[in-house]
């Protein structure tokens, strides 16, 4: 293959402060660049990790980031996936979404992966994803199938 993964993906903001705030405090991440003298705006890389980044523009008068369509009638990109380190990292992120109310904490088990689904400030839809360690090979379950490694942690939801 001559891709080895998404370097980033792009997204449209009203409020840089608050959606770089739910990054950091979520995921850790980095602010690598900020430039306020964008061409129409201010211009912001938001890095998860090396080489997986978000790049966030806030343009005057563009009201696109108050739009938002239930899944599949957003356009061309629907959400964005990103891949935890481990599951411990899997966890420890989906306990900080919960607590930041930007997940029901629901985890899929969609086989190979589990899954769980959050909302940014903006409203963009994300998911993080980790390989499961619980995973038989060949078997893919369909979205909705709850894991059982997550089953009975309702405790964490605020």
């Amino acid at each position: 293959m001559l891709i080895d993964g998404l370097h980033h993906a792009a997204t449209l903001t009203n409020d840089t402060g608050r959606l770089h705030a739910f990054y950091r405090s979520v995921f850790g991440a980095r602010i690598t660049l900020d430039r306020e003298e964008f061409p129409g705006g201010r211009l912001s890389i938001v890095e998860f990790s090396p080489g997986a980044e978000l790049n966030v523009f806030q343009i005057e008068g563009n009201t696109e980031a108050n739009r938002q369509r239930p899944m599949f009638g957003r356009g061309r990109i629907d959400h964005i996936g990103l891949r935890a380190a481990d599951l411990d990292s899997f966890t420890e992120i989906r306990r900080r979404l919960i607590a930041a109310r930007a997940s029901d904490g629901f985890v899929t088990d969609f086989g190979p992966t589990l899954s769980v689904f959050f909302t940014d400030p903006d409203g963009l839809e994300g998911e993080v994803l980790v390989l499961n360690p619980d995973a038989e090979p060949g078997r893919h379950n369909k979205p909705g199938t709850p894991s059982a490694r997550f089953a009975g942690d309702e405790g964490l939801r605020p």
